[in-house]
């Protein structure tokens, strides 16, 4: 009895002591050191993909006289990011605001304790995965405007254009806002939310259309589009290339937020998209050309990893391998529509890969992430016609806020510091009259 008697005092002493225990003791047992450790790897994968992969294959991509101004301008934007994403964007993007945006209450991600959690990583972990994401999507604008604007008016655009489109966009998709529950815009879509894994619609499709917004506002290039230049630096932009899509593997597998099957699925039809497209790319120029080039086959890698990309948590490897089938096809001939047919001088051809593919894969997720083709399957009741509707309302109202919006962050930035340089500039290269250097001793 007296046995007894002191090991329920014990029990009760543990019980005590569990009761008082600081709350990171609490949320250490439920936080999974595995899929923490896998967030934190893919969030420097994420990072990898702007600095130094796509300031590579953009820097590749244009005249050697401006080959520095294009790597400074992807810096200054993951700088720039970095500090508004914590200031304000974080809170915007995943605040406990309303179905609009995010509001205030994590301005300057304050009063956060460093055990709380998002699921089963910790919220800060979180915080630098989806601050990455926040970089590269301005970033990915670059390539529309280069060779041709002032190095201030790409730090004000991108800053406001983080504050006024991204955040508010990741909010209404992935901040539990009204795209993410489209059942106020009909009973049969109740319960029906948009599906976006990785960033179909906020990233690719956003950047995509505020790409062609800005490249229109800003005007061609001298000369375009019959007296320029090719790529300075091909084997630069395959090497960029190379990076963002190793890089790719923490922006898709990552969206998965833990070290699970999920993740690796995802990795799998990432891979197995941007090869299909590569092949589908490169066919397309041999038959044309009768040369398959360097370039083209690292932009039909891009062009298959952006088309994936929303569907990459959803979709089965024969899905796969007809995403990146018809990345290499639509997106291949939308660069030929943007230049020659409308006229915009979309340098780096941003709409046409990141825009179209994004939205591409937007809409074929309806289908694809069915069982009957391979994928995970829709939610419970919902049919592939009303997950269509779903995502073509989702593209609908992103594309026209991005568009709207770009519009009118543009023509702020236009009155306060100027877009474009001037012809003296232009034809002297930026590395030297905006930033001082040169790439190359010629």
């Amino acid at each position: 009895m007296g046995t007894q008697l002191k090991l329920f005092s014990l029990v009760g002493l543990l019980g005590t002591a569990t009761a008082v225990m600081p709350h990171e003791a609490l949320a250490q047992d439920k936080m999974a050191g595995g899929d923490t450790a896998w967030i934190i790897t893919a969030t420097a994968l994420v990072l990898f993909m702007t600095l130094p992969g796509l300031a590579l294959f953009y820097a590749g991509l244009v005249r050697s006289k401006n080959v520095l101004s294009v790597l400074m301008q992807c810096f200054g934007i993951a700088t720039l990011m970095s500090v508004i994403w914590m200031v304000i964007g974080y809170s915007i993007a995943f605040g406990d605001g309303n179905t609009w945006w995010g509001g205030l209450g994590k301005l300057f991600f304050a009063e956060i304790p460093v055990d709380t959690l998002n699921g089963t990583i910790p919220e800060n972990v979180f915080f630098m995965f989806q601050m990455t994401f926040a970089i590269i999507t301005p970033a990915l604008i670059v390539g529309a405007y280069v060779e041709r604007i002032k190095f201030s008016a790409v730090l004000w655009f991108s800053g406001l254009w983080l504050i006024f489109v991204y955040a508010p966009s990741t909010h209404w998709i992935w901040g539990g806002g009204f795209l993410a529950d489209l059942g106020w815009a009909s009973e049969s879509l109740k319960g029906v939310g948009t599906m976006d894994f990785a960033g179909g619609l906020v990233v690719h499709a956003n950047a995509g259309i505020a790409a062609l917004v800005v490249a229109k506002l800003l005007g061609t290039r001298r000369g375009f589009p019959n007296d320029l230049r090719p790529p300075h630096n091909p084997g630069m932009v395959m090497i960029g290339a190379a990076m963002l899509w190793v890089g790719w593997f923490g922006f898709n597998g990552g969206s998965a937020l833990g070290a699970n099957g999920g993740a690796g699925m995802a990795i799998a039809v990432t891979h197995i998209s941007a090869a299909t497209a590569c092949l589908v790319w490169i066919t397309i120029e041999w038959i044309k050309f009768g040369k398959p080039s360097l370039v083209g086959i690292a932009t039909g890698a891009i062009a298959g990893l952006a088309t994936i990309t929303p569907g990459s948590g959803f979709v089965g490897p024969a899905g796969a391998l007809v995403y990146g089938a018809l990345a290499g096809i639509v997106c291949y001939s939308m660069i030929n529509v943007v230049k020659s047919r409308w006229g915009i001088d979309d340098s780096l051809d941003v709409f046409a890969v990141h825009g179209v593919g994004g939205i591409l894969g937007i809409l074929l997720t309806a289908f694809f992430a069915d069982t009957s083709l391979g994928g995970a399957g829709l939610a419970e009741g919902v049919s592939m016609s009303t997950a269509l509707l779903a995502q073509f309302l989702a593209t609908v109202i992103t594309i026209m806020w991005a568009g709207i919006a770009s519009y009118i962050i543009v023509k702020v930035v236009q009155s306060i510091v100027g877009l474009r340089v001037n012809d003296e500039e232009e034809t002297e290269g930026l590395d030297l009259t905006y930033h001082g250097e040169r790439g190359y001793d010629l």
